[in-house]
């Protein structure tokens, strides 16, 4: 699909859904209509190595741009993530070396294009001008920004209200992204809500260094597989881009019914009328929601791994967990016959911590031979082989040492 081939109206309305804040619709009309690919800009500060669905919302619309005859420019953050997005922090985060930024990097534009087509992407590494700028050059970056209108954005107006440091290099952070627009010389630029001030503060750049400025657009952010905080690492409540399509497809089955629509609408390519029937359907109770979280399971396996690992993905979820059957295939681990405590065992196993190991008892989450442990001070013979479970996808072969 090209620029020319579609009306600038049309592109609009396409470009417009699901989007949570856009700065200003009038002003991406104007320039959907001077005809020209437009320069569409996304950051992404490579803190962590791995990207995860959080990250596809924002993705899946610059793949939107992309289709339509638009230059996407993804700009790899080497030089800002040293430095720290504060976004929504309530302390200053500790900065990374450079050395963890480029390996996390590594990996970063290869999941991007699951996603995105890669002859089509311009890559950009911002330590490229970053990391040439003089003292004079950041000292006139940040002339151009006032104190006060740094702390009109929430979380430092927070900070500084309840007396908790903020450093000068997170008044820095800002700046540097909006410099990437002037360096890129962006017509568009995509984030998450939590990054709209950034954005904003990129318009306002731009036009001190006499370039017209860019287009801002938000996408909502949602919720992990807990449905509570936000997906992230951090909370383990994500679903990875390289997660087992088994994985992925357990996961997406594990989030609450409120989400199944949410996940839909910002993570598939569903037309709306499929989306209105879906909420209506599961609003008035006249369909199981698992049906519809099935689908939408095995649509973002697709996504992700393609057609028939997608069908295999629900075929070992409904052998497992629908019909309550012990997979053909485990991992196996083989240990002395005898007895052992029972998160003894499991730390030993590598399952986790001692205490996360007690929690997942006292959750009801540890089978042993299809018989629930519900003490963690339970002791479990092992005598020859014998099915370890351990919450709703790890299943363990525990074999007795044969060998005298």
């Amino acid at each position: 699909m090209s620029t020319l081939k579609l009306p600038p109206e049309e592109q609009l309305k396409i470009l417009k859904r699901n989007c949570v804040d856009l700065v200003s619709e009038e002003e991406l009309l104007e320039r959907l209509k001077s005809g020209r690919p437009l320069r569409v800009k996304l950051g992404v500060d490579p803190s962590r190595p791995d990207l995860h669905l959080g990250h596809a919302v924002v993705l899946k619309k610059l793949k939107q741009f992309q289709d339509l005859g638009h230059q996407i420019v993804l700009i790899i953050g080497d030089f800002t993530a040293m430095i720290g997005d504060p976004s929504g922090r309530n302390t200053t985060r500790p900065m990374l070396s450079r050395e963890e930024v480029l390996q996390n990097a590594k990996t970063y534009a290869e999941q991007a294009f699951m996603i995105l087509d890669k002859d089509k992407t311009e890559i950009r590494y911002n330590n490229e001008w970053l990391g040439r700028m003089t003292f004079a050059d950041v000292v006139k970056l940040a002339s151009k920004y006032t104190v006060a209108r740094m702390l009109e954005r929430e979380d430092f107006a927070k900070r500084y209200a309840e007396g908790t440091p903020i450093s000068i290099s997170e008044f820095l952070y800002p700046l540097a992204q909006a410099y990437d627009s002037v360096a890129i010389q962006a017509d568009v630029e995509l984030g998450g809500t939590d990054q709209l001030f950034n954005l904003m503060v990129g318009r306002k750049i731009q036009e001190e260094y006499g370039q017209q400025p860019q287009i801002v657009m938000t996408m909502p952010i949602i919720e992990g597989t807990d449905g509570k905080l936000k997906m992230s690492k951090s909370y383990g409540n994500y679903v990875g881009f390289t997660d087992e399509p088994k994985d992925m497809y357990g996961k997406i089955m594990s989030i609450p019914d409120e989400l199944i629509v949410k996940y839909a609408r910002l993570l598939t390519d569903a037309d709306e009328d499929f989306l209105s029937k879906m909420e209506k359907e599961i609003n008035e109770k006249t369909v199981n929601p698992r049906d519809y979280k099935m689908w939408l399971a095995r649509e973002i396996v697709r996504q992700f791994h393609g057609e028939h690992a997608a069908k295999e993905a629900e075929e070992y979820f409904v052998t497992v967990f629908q019909k309550k059957e012990i997979p053909d295939e485990m991992p196996e681990k083989v240990v002395e016959p005898g007895e052992y405590n029972i998160v003894e065992l499991l730390f030993n196993l590598g399952i986790g911590t001692k205490s996360e190991i007690k929690r997942l008892i006292m959750q009801g989450g540890v089978y042993w031979d299809n018989s629930r442990i519900d003490n963690f001070k339970t002791t479990v013979s092992v005598v020859s082989e014998h099915i370890l479970r351990v919450g709703k996808r790890l299943f363990i072969k525990i074999a007795a040492n044969q060998k005298r």
